[in-house]
């Protein structure tokens, strides 16, 4: 049964006028007869006596009213605190961050909620680079500024919030570190470490290719867990990392050197979202967030965050 020949039903049963009760579902009258007609249909009785001057409800039709009404009016009411619910911005907000560049942004929007929505309180915690999307899932994060791509289907987000280059760490001793730049094709002449975990084969695709852009095979080296254990592993010679620009600065170790591509294309941030729960407090997290990086990118210095260029994208919630 659908809900809306209950509600063609009830609105009748109020109005005992199908003109009346046609304009406020916005239904044609013939529209709204078909309706009755087929929940006579199932309830097998005329819930309606029709004259050409008046309609009124049978014995049958008040008794079905009477039952409907507390359980309609149950609905609407639930329906309407879950949409309050959904519009409020309060309580705590728990965003996670996958690298320094979105801590930075993430770190200045929440400072900015502060001031503006002193209601709304925001704790940060950094996404496990073997778990990309565990913790959003089951609901430690409301909401995350991540590494893109994201191909889930039950996770949403909004575009690319900001860009930054591609460097490839490597060990100081390899004869790749010599050079001011590398390409994609050099790293065949190097195993990459990969990821351990969940993470999905399109994300390691991106982040650990199996093929240079000419089809030539990438080795694999160790799988890491996280940034400390992989450049630890970079140094002692046991395999290169493919990561962003920011660790140069952010990760410096001995025997570490990092090489800028000359032919990668760039990493993307986005906030991703469980679907379907984009709540008021996500929604002013996003917009937030998207005026840090606008300020970064029109100089302000009290927002800069290291990256080197942000998207243009505007957030649609």
């Amino acid at each position: 049964m659908e809900r809306v020949e209950l509600e063609c039903f009830l609105i009748l049963a109020e109005e005992l006028h199908f003109g009346r009760t046609a304009d406020r579902l916005r239904l044609s009258r013939a529209r709204v007869s078909q309706l009755i007609q087929r929940l006579e249909r199932r309830v097998g009785a005329p819930l309606f006596v029709r004259t050409s001057r008046r309609v009124a409800l049978t014995a049958l039709g008040r008794q079905l009213r009477d039952d409907l009404e507390p359980h309609h009016r149950a609905v609407e009411a639930a329906v309407a605190r879950a949409a309050a619910a959904a519009r409020v911005i309060n309580g705590v907000l728990h965003v996670g961050f996958s690298g320094p560049p979105a801590g930075e942004i993430v770190m200045k929007a929440a400072e900015a909620l502060r001031a503006s929505h002193p209601e709304l309180g925001v704790e940060i915690c950094e996404v496990p680079l073997s778990d990309p999307f565990g913790q959003l899932r089951k609901g430690e994060f409301d909401v995350q500024l991540s590494e893109l791509p994201v191909r889930e289907k039950d996770l949403g987000g909004g575009p690319t919030l900001l860009m930054e280059e591609r460097v490839l760490a490597i060990s100081s001793a390899h004869p790749l570190s010599e050079g001011e730049k590398v390409s994609l094709e050099d790293l065949a002449g190097v195993p990459l470490l990969t990821i351990a975990g969940e993470v999905p084969d399109y994300r390691l695709e991106h982040q650990v290719p199996a093929h240079t852009p000419s089809g030539r095979p990438i080795g694999r080296g160790p799988a890491v867990t996280n940034m400390q254990e992989a450049l630890m592993l970079v140094a002692g010679g046991r395999g290169a990392l493919l990561s962003a620009a920011h660790t140069a600065t952010y990760y410096t170790r001995p025997g570490v050197s990092y090489l800028p591509f000359e032919d990668a294309d760039p990493i993307g941030y986005g906030l991703v979202w469980r679907a379907g729960d984009n709540t008021g407090a996500v929604r002013v997290f996003a917009r937030t967030a998207l005026e840090v990086v606008r300020d970064a990118a029109r100089g302000d210095r009290r927002a800069a965050v290291p990256f080197q260029r942000a998207g243009d994208g505007a957030i649609s919630l």
